[in-house]
């Protein structure tokens, strides 16, 4: 079922919140290897060992170029996922010493969110 616009303006407004990296932050992070060795690897059956969120900081990066006035149906399911991601992830809270380096907040980081920034 496609969203209504008023749907689609709602997922837009949260995705742009949750993701607080702009699109050269990520791929600038998505080459690190802290970005690649955290992170579930997933069974995406190509054997390719990449994690889920490393190829959703990939798409979110797509998204985040593209114009609004582009943005798909299947666009604007991934900005769901990505702020669902994002809002359970920080409910956790993550560790409770050393969270500028820690895993939790590195698979934030894949999403598109560092909670580091402000």
């Amino acid at each position: 079922m496609a969203e209504t616009s008023d749907d689609q303006q709602k997922i837009y407004e949260e995705f742009n919140d949750a993701v607080n990296m702009t699109p050269a932050e990520l791929e600038k992070f998505l080459d690190t290897d802290d970005s690649k060795r955290v992170g579930w690897k997933g069974e995406d059956g190509q054997g390719s060992g990449e994690s889920v969120g490393h190829k959703a900081g990939k798409r979110i990066v797509e998204i985040k170029r593209k114009k609004k006035a582009d943005l798909t149906d299947d666009d604007y399911k991934h900005m769901k996922k990505v702020t669902g991601y994002v809002h359970r992830h920080l409910a956790q809270g993550g560790p409770a010493k050393d969270k500028e380096d820690s895993n939790w907040r590195y698979s934030l980081m894949n999403w598109g969110h560092d909670p580091e920034k402000g």
